[in-house]
This record gives structure tokens, C-alpha cells and sequence, in this order.
């Protein structure tokens, strides 16, 4: 696997809604961003939607990925036909080899017939551009209902973007998610967290944690993971402080950090720290059975 960020490894920065810093990050301080770090992946999703950049800034994007040797990997959420066609050429044009999508979007809350159906029109077009689908579990669906969706598709053109942490949302832990979707994982969100009880004992609260300060079992589902898995992205529950410039000042520091924990606890074995391989070659990455 190759070691990367997202633009959600970054949300304050980039901007949340009600909480936009004076100048959002765009596109190109997530790839400067990601050479200061020292990794090679940059995964863009929804929350900076490369469809809406133009074909100016998106041919910038790519000559630029490409002078800093960085991988880009192409992300969307509300998988409808139209929205999936869509990205696929997105994808295609960076040259990510992988589209992740979350399924939902707005006022687009599909039943797993209708995912299957639309998954299975876009087929044809994903094996001619060798990009691989995955799915991202999110809140509302069961680890068994994304596994049927990929075994009732049966295409390895189709696989999982597994994140640590989004199916709690869906009443999941990460021991259930795990062992029902690493086989089918083609990306992994790296994601820490601590649930902890409030002081008045009714109730949990969950929050997103450094790498290695909280409760990821990190050690256990890499070793679930199969040859198939080729990334693994770090994205970041910060929760907000006071103003916006010290969550963003928060943001940074926790992704250092986490990047700094990871190199040193797996880059010698389980994560592929891919940084001076030159402008990533799917033919040319050691994707293998990991080594412990």
C-alpha cells in the first residue's frame, strides 16, 4: 500500500460550511501539502468536488501531481448514474485508478437494488478505463448489505473504501466492519478515534484522535487486509476549537503527528512509503501480501 492524504484530512482548511476560513485551501495546497508531509497520495472527495474546478484548473492539477510525484485519487459522494459517469471521466482524465463514492447524497438515498442496477450500467466503462470502484461504508448501510452489494455486482472492477469509523453511525464496530469488508477493501481510511463516556454517565461521545492516541486498532485490521488494498489515506475528526485559525492550527499539527506515528511504527513493513518513486505506476507499485 501507498501512504497518502485526503482533502478530508483537512476539512477546517478546506471549509465547512458555516465555519469557512477567510481563504479556503484549494486543490493545490492539499498537493503542497502533501509533498510537505512526505507522502505520495492525495485523495480528493467531495468536499472539494473536482467536477466543479473547470478544465484549467484541472489540467493544473494534474501537471502539477505529476512534478511533485504525487498519486491522485479521484472521490464523489451521490452515486446516480449521471454522478458515476461523470467521475469515472474525472478519474480517468487525473489518472486515479481507483473512484471512491460514498452512496448517499442529496435527497439521493438509493435501496441496494437500484445501487446494484446503476453499479453494474457502468461496468463496461470502468474496465475500459481500468478503474477500480469503491465504496465507502457509511452510516446508513450494514457491513453485510456493502458485501452484497459487491458480491451481487461480481465484478473486480468493484470493491471498498473501508473507514474505521463511519459505522458506528450504523450501530457497527470496527471488529464487524472489518472481517466482513477486508476482503473486498481496495482503499482504507486510516481515521482515529476515542469514545468516551460524558460526566454524567448518560451517554458516549465520539471524537477524532492523533494516530496512535486513541483507539484504532490499527496493528488488527491491517493485518485482515489482502493484496488487493492499495492505499491507505489518513482523514481527521478534529474537533473545533474557539475560532477557526486555531481548529485549522489543530488540523495541521494532528496530521503531522499522525503521519510522523505511521512512518514510524509501519513503514517498514506494512505501509509502502512510496515518496521518491517517481509519479506512481499502478504496474510498477509492490501491492502484495503484507509482510509482518
Amino acid at each position: 500500500m501507498i501512504l497518502g492524504i485526503s482533502s478530508y484530512t483537512f476539512t477546517w482548511s478546506v471549509g465547512v460550511d458555516g465555519f469557512l476560513p477567510a481563504t479556503p485551501w484549494n486543490e493545490i495546497d492539499l498537493l503542497n501539502k502533501t509533498e510537505e508531509l512526505g507522502v505520495s497520495c492525495l485523495q480528493i472527495a467531495d468536499n472539494l468536488p473536482l467536477h466543479k474546478l473547470g478544465d484549467e484548473r484541472l489540467e493544473n492539477l494534474i501537471n502539477i501531481a505529476k512534478q511533485k510525484n504525487i498519486r491522485l485519487e479521484a472521490g464523489s459522494r451521490g452515486m446516480t448514474q449521471e454522478n458515476l459517469q461523470r467521475y469515472i471521466s474525472i478519474a480517468d482524465k487525473i489518472g486515479s485508478p481507483i473512484l471512491r463514492f460514498v452512496i448517499d447524497g442529496n435527497n439521493f438515498t438509493p435501496e441496494i437494488k437500484e445501487i446494484i442496477s446503476i453499479i453494474k450500467e457502468a461496468l463496461s466503462e470502468l474496465k475500459k478505463k481500468n478503474i477500480i470502484l469503491v465504496i465507502e461504508n457509511h452510516d446508513r448501510f450494514k457491513a453485510r448489505e456493502f458485501e452484497e452489494i459487491i458480491q451481487r455486482v461480481g465484478s473486480g472492477q468493484v470493491g471498498i473504501c473501508l473507514d474505521s469509523v463511519n459505522s458506528m453511525g450504523a450501530g457497527e464496530g470496527i471488529e464487524t466492519i472489518t472481517t466482513v469488508l477486508a476482503p473486498h477493501t481496495v482503499n482504507l481510511h486510516i481515521k482515529e478515534f476515542i469514545v468516551e463516556r460524558h460526566p454524567h454517565k448518560m451517554g458516549f461521545t465520539i471524537e477524532g484522535r492523533p494516530v496512535g492516541e486513541g483507539q484504532l486498532p490499527l496493528d488488527w485490521m491491517l493485518r485482515q487486509l489482502t493484496w488487493k488494498c492499495q492505499s491507505a489515506i489518513l482523514e481527521q475528526w478534529t474537533p473545533p476549537e474557539k475560532t477557526i485559525e486555531l481548529t485549522m492550527q489543530k488540523e495541521m499539527e494532528w496530521a503531522e503527528k499522525s503521519i510522523k506515528y505511521l512512518n514510524l511504527h509501519y513503514s517498514s513493513n506494512l505501509i509502502k512509503i512510496n515518496t521518491n518513486a517517481g509519479y506512481p505506476d499502478l504496474g510498477k507499485l509492490n501491492f502484495g501480501p503484507q509482510k509482518f
